[in-house]
């Protein structure tokens, strides 16, 4: 990588470690803390507070993609950054269920990661973009292990409002981040045609891996409904499970660097086979291990696996959609792509609950295995990138 490309790779990691952050400290804490508020009682309206970020980021990754092509990325990063930082104080200063609700929804439509993974394919070459985006998931996996381990005692010290307040902090932070330090936009061409939806909707390079997209962020979401069950029945308290979660976390980023080097000698496509097919072994080893008591240690190297599987299909497949995407149209691609991954995060939530309340765990894991399964034939021709 050049300066300029680790300079560009390294900010817009931050900026999206910073939201991410902010996002992630809620999760642990909101259905427990949401029961201090008038309505938080009410199970449907907790999820449905819950959910709403979810659904109004799915809504507005397409336009604001699009908006990123024709207005400008950092433009559009900084507007989707103080939506999110409104809804954060809304949330803040929410005297109930209603209010909590309000301010997820506007954090929601601050949807920005279209617009972040497109100036990140912006300013870097085709050969190092995948290390780029690697650096962006390496950045997202560790706040959320980071958060696991900081949100109880955050909750317990500030609340859930002072988590809001620190969330539209993180968001102002990561505006200065976008501002002072995220290189320059390189120059456009206002007579090149702008992307539009037409361009990329079903395009024959690009429909298989937003299709996987939503299969992955379904199943992470689903397998979450079960696994702290699962390390609860193992012997570790909720308030302990990031002591897994983190070196698991961690461990799967050191198998990051094979897949630079398989990338570079134009394996990616073995490599996307097998992180879909490892995937589907996680989902049939959560399942064996749903029917006996879990040893801790095997949980454990389930959850290395599954991270090993995301981190390289967070890092190639947005990778792929800058590469395969038609140049003016770049926003709009990875506007559909973050699109149906925030679909996905919405019907695994959904799917997850329903499957563990009619069939159970092992129910739960044998559908997000033959989600992996169909995922996987359907990526085995998934077209590449001419090497070059």
């Amino acid at each position: 990588m050049t300066p300029l490309e680790r300079r560009a790779s390294a900010s817009l990691a931050l900026v999206f470690a910073l939201r991410m952050l902010g996002l992630f400290l809620v999760l642990p804490v909101f259905a427990i803390e949401a029961r201090q508020y008038p309505g938080g009682h009410d199970p449907a309206w907790v999820g449905l507070a819950m959910g709403l970020y979810g659904l109004t980021q799915a809504l507005m990754q397409m336009p604001l993609g699009l908006a990123s092509d024709r207005l400008g990325r950092k433009r559009v990063i900084l507007i989707g950054l103080a939506v999110f930082a409104l809804g954060s104080v809304v949330a803040a200063l929410a005297s109930g269920i209603v209010g909590l609700a309000i301010g997820r929804a506007l954090q929601g439509a601050g949807a920005v990661s279209a617009a972040v993974t497109a100036l990140l394919a912006d300013q870097t070459r085709d050969a190092v973009r995948t290390k780029g985006m690697a650096l962006v998931g390496a950045s997202i996996g560790l706040t959320f292990a980071v958060s696991l381990m900081l949100a109880p005692p955050l909750a317990g010290w500030i609340g859930l409002s002072g988590i809001f307040g620190l969330t539209a902090l993180l968001a102002l932070a990561g505006m200065a981040a976008v501002v002072w330090i995220t290189p320059a936009e390189p120059a456009r061409h206002t007579d090149l045609p702008r992307g539009r939806l037409a361009d990329v909707a079903l395009h024959p390079k690009l429909w298989r891996l937003d299709l996987g997209v939503f299969v992955l962020h379904a199943v992470q979401m689903a397998m979450w409904v079960a696994v702290p069950g699962m390390l609860l029945q193992a012997g570790l308290a909720t308030a302990d499970q990031w002591r897994v979660y983190l070196p698991a976390v961690l461990a799967s980023f050191l198998l990051m660097g094979g897949l630079f080097a398989l990338e570079q000698r134009g394996h990616l496509r073995q490599v996307l086979r097998a992180a879909v097919a490892l995937l589907a072994v996680v989902q049939l080893a959560l399942a064996w291990l749903a029917m006996q008591t879990p040893s801790l240690w095997v949980v454990g190297a389930v959850l290395f696996l599954f991270f090993t599987s995301f981190n390289v299909l967070e890092a190639s497949q947005p990778s792929l959609i800058s590469r395969l995407a038609p140049p003016q149209a770049r926003g709009a691609a990875l506007g559909m792509y973050n699109t149906l991954q925030s679909l996905g995060l919405f019907a695994g939530g959904a799917l997850g609950g329903l499957l563990i309340k009619l069939l159970g765990p092992v129910g739960l894991f044998a559908t997000t295995l033959v989600l992996a399964l169909v995922w996987l034939l359907l990526a085995w021709q998934q077209p590449m990138p001419a090497r070059g």
